[in-house]
């Protein structure tokens, strides 16, 4: 969300949209042409376009959105896509949201209303630590949980729980208040800091300068980095907010409680 945000701001800020098109049934008569991107800023997994005249536009990828930044012609096929919820246009691109989660248009005065249930962004350089250690350290669900809970901090998935829980070596399924906020505090920071390198490169790096690799995320059923044991794979959470945690047994404390410890083969081809 991070790299898509500042791909959006440096194609429209400060450029005054000539024309839009939004294909949801409560935006489909609103016209933002005439007016011009102040900026386009990533709040956790949400984008915020803000526009002139107090307006921000509020979209959510999920798991499946993407916005696309085209320059010239963009190809008819691609406009006329049945997900397609968003057109922009300026006089040198044309920005173009397709599956988007979400979508609204709201005040930028009140732009609490779509994202205030948010808890610090770690991708923030103002990120505000002690509250996100705070609103963690006293959850009472599993560690892995709490991280994924937007609400106590915001930015975090599922390769940024598992992998931080498993250099820490975190159960995920501990009550994140018996941790104590000291345990806590790692975790975070090493989420933060992969969180970071990531977003500055530009692609998932959770093992330092090894591209396109993690130490536990989709390795189900190969050898632990660490002890040689097999990663596994659990849910975590409860319906409909559950997720599913990489983990390692030998390293991170035991079986998960929602995992049988059936074998579990891997995952596609991927074998290193």
């Amino acid at each position: 969300m991070w790299r898509t945000a500042r791909r959006l701001h440096t194609a429209l800020a400060g450029s005054v949209l000539t024309a839009s098109d939004l294909r949801v049934p409560r935006l489909a008569t609103v016209d933002l042409s005439g007016r011009a991107t102040l900026e386009v800023v990533p709040r956790g997994k949400h984008v915020l376009h803000r526009i002139e005249g107090d307006l921000t536009l509020h979209s959510h990828l999920r798991m499946d959105g993407s916005w696309r930044v085209h320059r010239g012609r963009v190809p008819r096929e691609v406009l006329a896509r049945h997900t397609v919820r968003a057109v922009l246009r300026t006089a040198e691109v044309t920005v173009v949201g397709d599956q988007l989660g979400m979508l609204d248009l709201v005040r930028t005065s009140e732009e609490a209303s779509v994202v205030g249930h948010l808890g610090p962004d770690l991708l923030d350089p103002g990120f505000d630590r002690e509250r996100a250690v705070a609103n963690v350290a006293r959850d009472p669900r599993p560690i892995g949980e709490a991280l994924l809970d937007q609400r106590n901090l915001a930015g975090i998935g599922t390769i940024f729980a598992s992998e931080p829980l498993f250099l820490t070596g975190t159960h995920p399924w501990r009550p994140a208040v018996e941790l104590g906020p000291d345990r806590v505090a790692e975790v975070i920071d090493t989420a933060r800091k992969m969180l970071v390198r990531s977003a500055r490169l530009g692609r998932t790096a959770t093992r330092g300068d090894q591209p396109e690799d993690t130490w536990v995320h989709a390795r189900r059923g190969l050898p632990c980095r660490r002890c040689g044991g097999l990663i596994r794979l659990a849910p975590i959470g409860q319906q409909p907010q559950q997720r599913v945690l990489s983990y390692c047994p030998r390293c991170q404390g035991g079986l998960a409680p929602t995992d049988d410890g059936a074998p579990q083969g891997r995952l596609g081809p991927r074998t290193t």
